[in-house]
């Protein structure tokens, strides 16, 4: 399949997740409260953080590691075999440690954490690292829908009260399961197992476990954040900061999007020694990123007020504050996302990622630490921005001798400004239409036309790789 096709599948269900949240989030926000929100999302990242345990560094290691072998059927056969004997045994390692967790530690999360098991038993047969090595993106595109969609029927058949939650946790995990198994079948005719040794399979460890060194990194700054927000501050400001950084993250997903197809590309080009090429891929890619998220963050910071208040009702007025810097993070993680998937991934430098994450770890809980408990979730939003900084200031400290960051931040600049005329031109328009629905609408049409005209402007001007690109791609 081309990526231009990949590239669809995986951008159309990010365009889907984000508009699946604007119809489930108001309706949960106003059933269950603040306090329910924030009850859930704790049980639900603790979860999280097992399932990350279990499947390792797979989406970035298994992903390269087929993509590189794909066209030899004997070693893919091999590689595939022997990645998921390493991948079973680490799972049922995680699955009796949850097991454990649920019997001795946890507390009033319980009853939700319990059939949240499921998410851990389903780490077994997750094979998306195979798929995506393949270019195999639309199993997963379609399965992550239908998952999606049978979780947010049960929110409105089921959910009643706080007390409902853990019907939506059982119904989230079953379709989570079922969905791993029925992508997996997808697999049948491309890959085919072969015995191979402990010690074949254990071999994989080690590179595998450095990566995922990276992935829990990150995760601290991006989930630990909400478990510190609850425990520290409590229940209602992390129900606040829930909701906040949910559609921050939902956004991120198109940055996932476009790094997610362009690893296995890049890692073939990367076997092929066709460096011109991936130069020529990482600036056209890097201008799209920054122009898309500065879009998204400065859109962000024209209707947050308004948003919050008309999305998830008065009660999270508060969560517009943190919505508008949180925005901002989305253009460090584009900037990182561009570099780490094109360039040092491919090239198997994955101490240079993990050293990246690290220290953006680190920077997030010591600021989380310092902060939240005078700022509360303002706090983690501050810790936050400083951790997704950190992540391509150290990129940039590696790479600086070999990459053009001047011309790469010069398109970070310019997407800021064009972001900065389009902010203006919506925060205007707020001052007379209504603070409704058809006047957030109408603020929404204006910001995207002014968007879409400024960025084609920018394009013809600098002459863009980017419009070269596509020029190419359609003659």
């Amino acid at each position: 399949m081309s990526t231009g096709k990949n590239t669809a599948y995986n951008v159309g269900y990010r365009v889907f997740s984000v508009l699946l949240p604007l119809v489930t989030a108001p309706f949960l926000s106003r059933t269950v409260g603040t306090a329910g929100v924030g009850l859930y999302s704790y049980a639900w990242n603790i979860s999280y953080f097992a399932c990350l345990a279990a499947m390792l560094g797979l989406e970035n290691y298994g992903t390269r590691a087929i993509a590189s072998v794909r066209e030899d059927p004997d070693s893919l056969n091999r590689t595939f075999s022997a990645i998921w004997r390493m991948q079973q045994a680490v799972a049922l390692a995680v699955l009796a440690l949850w097991v454990g967790y649920l019997l001795l530690i946890a507390d009033e999360e319980k009853p939700i954490a319990v059939p949240l098991t499921l998410m851990s038993v389903s780490c077994l047969f997750n094979l998306d690292w195979a798929l995506m090595g393949l270019d195999k993106f639309r199993p997963i595109a379609l399965r992550n829908t239908a998952v999606k969609l049978v979780a947010a029927a049960c929110v409105f058949v089921f959910i009643r009260g706080p007390e409902d939650l853990w019907i939506y946790g059982f119904a989230w995990a079953t379709a989570t399961c079922v969905g791993n198994l029925l992508s997996a079948l997808s697999l049948r005719g491309k890959v085919k197992l072969v015995r191979v040794s402990r010690a074949e399979a254990f071999r994989h460890l080690g590179p595998c476990s450095l990566l995922f060194v990276s992935v829990l990194a990150t995760s601290v700054y991006r989930v630990m954040d909400k478990v510190m927000v609850g425990a520290i501050a409590g229940m209602d400001e992390n129900g606040l900061y829930e909701n906040a950084e949910k559609i921050v993250y939902c956004l991120s997903g198109f940055i996932s999007a476009v790094g997610t197809v362009m690893l296995p590309k890049i890692s073939a080009l990367q076997k092929k020694g066709e460096t011109a090429r991936i130069r020529r891929h990482l600036d056209a890619t890097m201008q799209g990123i920054m122009l898309m998220t500065g879009s998204m963050a400065f859109g962000l910071a024209a209707v947050a007020d308004r948003f919050c208040v008309l999305f998830y009702g008065e009660k999270f007025a508060g969560s517009a504050p943190l919505m508008v810097p949180l925005g901002f993070s989305l253009m460090f993680i584009g900037f990182a996302n561009v570099i780490r998937t094109q360039w040092i991934l491919p090239q198997e430098r994955d101490r240079i990622v993990v050293r990246s994450v690290c220290a953006g770890a680190v920077v997030n809980v010591i600021a989380n630490a310092l902060l939240i408990p005078s700022m509360k979730a303002m706090g983690a939003v501050v810790g936050t921005l400083l951790a997704e900084f950190t992540v391509p200031l150290v990129q940039f400290l590696h790479l600086r001798r070999e990459l053009p960051y001047r011309e790469l931040l010069f398109h970070a600049l310019t997407a800021s400004a064009a972001g900065a005329v389009m902010c203006t031109l919506v925060w205007l328009a707020g001052l007379i239409l209504p603070a409704t629905w058809p006047g957030l609408a109408v603020q929404v049409i204006i910001g995207l036309a002014a968007e879409g005209g400024l960025c084609l402007l920018l394009l013809r001007i600098t002459n863009s790789p980017l419009l070269r690109l596509v020029r190419r791609r359609l003659h």
